[in-house]
């Protein structure tokens, strides 16, 4: 078990005191976005055992089955499938998707062989990963995410009274909903001339003035404010609004559009960096490869509410991948200890009140923003009075004593693994 130093990314659109308050420090006057807690190559975490720093990413290659487990590597090899993060969102993100498999795999084979460098601005896929991901909401967080119904399109968009939206709601009544939607959602790409000043001053007024839809447009009116002149709002006046209250959830999978507005939270994806955006951003804007991989359905987002497990009282959040698998303990100092022990590697992070996990051989004290890292079948038990996160893989199953699994020296004796290529050994 380690502490694990994490990066905090500094991108624009992030808070500069939330995750400052959260971990009770002074804020640095800079945003602070996203803390990267896990093992991905672009801002990797670091343990120490002992010999200095090591990136988390490095330790996993290394010896994999030890930290991950012959399971994970089976499944996904040498390295970690989660990566968790700390999301304090101030001002919209871009309008994005997340490639499926396929997606990833084929477009990031055809930018390595167009000689694209990993870390080239105009780099659309820079791993061949999917990204299915979830966010829980640690203070009020309101998003964008997942295109209306045409009906409900067409209605918001006669809603701003703007004469030169009229065609495009009627196109949204007249085609069958999936043409309907992918028709008008690529022409708000590239807006005619005018037409966004338009929208923009429409939205401006319309969300002053009351009526059905006055919730939705005082969002979108923050958004012509931190990005105006940008065509990303068209695209976003299709997507529906979602607020999540403290503890709720939502799942993302791959071709969901979506965008962040506002709020603190816990996020946890599978470990890809591939993001196609269309708009809201200063970020490399692909949008001929976005309309490759959104999809054009129709479906109401809902909060995923956690499923208390009766016998522990975790909190379960459930997702449909086998990347990760996220919950929620909630510590009272009068609980005894709370085992964790998995066969798969696992991330605990604190995010209120104080507490300890401990293994045979150390403890760790966590307060809010800190996390510790455990490699597969490590003993470790949680104890204290606040609020942990943890993430596994939604491979990992309980461990009892008696269970062997590959130590950070190898492979436990009289254990048999098969279908993990020798390189993968560690």
């Amino acid at each position: 078990m380690d502490l694990l130093t994490t990066t905090i990314q500094p991108y624009t659109w992030g808070s500069t005191t939330a995750l400052a308050e959260l971990m009770g420090v002074a804020p640095t006057g800079e945003p602070q976005a996203e803390m990267w807690l896990g093992a991905h190559p672009a801002a990797p975490s670091y343990v120490d055992r002992g010999q200095g720093p090591v990136a988390l990413d490095r330790l996993t290659a290394a010896g994999p089955l030890a930290e991950l487990g012959p399971a994970l590597v089976s499944r996904f090899g040498p390295r970690l499938p989660f990566l968790l993060k700390l999301l304090a969102v101030d001002s919209p993100l871009s309008v994005q998707v997340h490639p499926d498999r396929a997606q990833a795999a084929a477009g990031f084979a055809r930018e390595n062989a167009e000689g694209i460098p990993l870390d080239a601005p105009h780099r659309t896929y820079r791993d061949d990963q999917h990204k299915p991901e979830m966010i829980v909401a640690l203070t009020r967080f309101r998003a964008l995410c997942g295109l209306r119904a045409p009906e409900q399109c067409a209605d918001l968009l006669d809603a701003l009274g703007v004469d030169r939206l009229k065609p495009y709601a009627e196109e949204l009544r007249a085609r069958p909903g999936e043409a309907a939607l992918r028709k008008v959602f690529t022409a708000f790409l590239t807006p005619p001339d005018g037409l966004l000043a338009a929208v923009a001053e429409a939205v401006r007024l319309a969300a002053a003035s009351g009526g059905r839809y006055a919730a939705d447009l005082v969002a979108y009116a923050a958004v012509t404010r931190s990005h105006p002149d940008d065509p990303g709002l068209m695209s976003a006046l299709m997507l529906n609004q979602v607020t999540l209250e403290p503890g709720q959830a939502l799942f993302l999978g791959a071709g969901v559009a979506h965008a962040y507005l506002s709020g603190l939270g816990v996020e946890v994806m599978a470990s890809s960096d591939n993001v196609l955006r269309c708009g809201l951003t200063s970020k490399h804007v692909d949008a001929a490869e976005l309309l490759k991989v959104v999809r054009f359905t129709a479906v109401p987002m809902r909060a995923v509410e956690a499923r208390r497990d009766e016998t522990t009282g975790e909190h379960m959040y459930p997702a449909p991948v086998d990347e990760f698998r996220l919950s929620r303990i909630d510590l009272a100092r009068s609980d005894r200890p709370y085992p964790l022990t998995v066969d798969a590697p696992q991330i605990v992070l604190c995010t209120g009140g104080s507490a300890t996990v401990a293994s045979p051989e150390r403890s760790i004290a966590l307060g809010p923003g800190r996390a510790a890292y455990a490699p597969a079948g490590e003993a470790l038990r949680l104890s204290g009075e606040g609020t942990v996160f943890r993430v596994t893989t939604g491979l990992a199953r309980k461990l009892t004593t008696r269970e062997q699994l590959p130590t950070r020296r190898g492979v436990s004796a009289g254990r048999r693994i098969t279908g993990i290529p020798p390189a993968w050994a560690g």
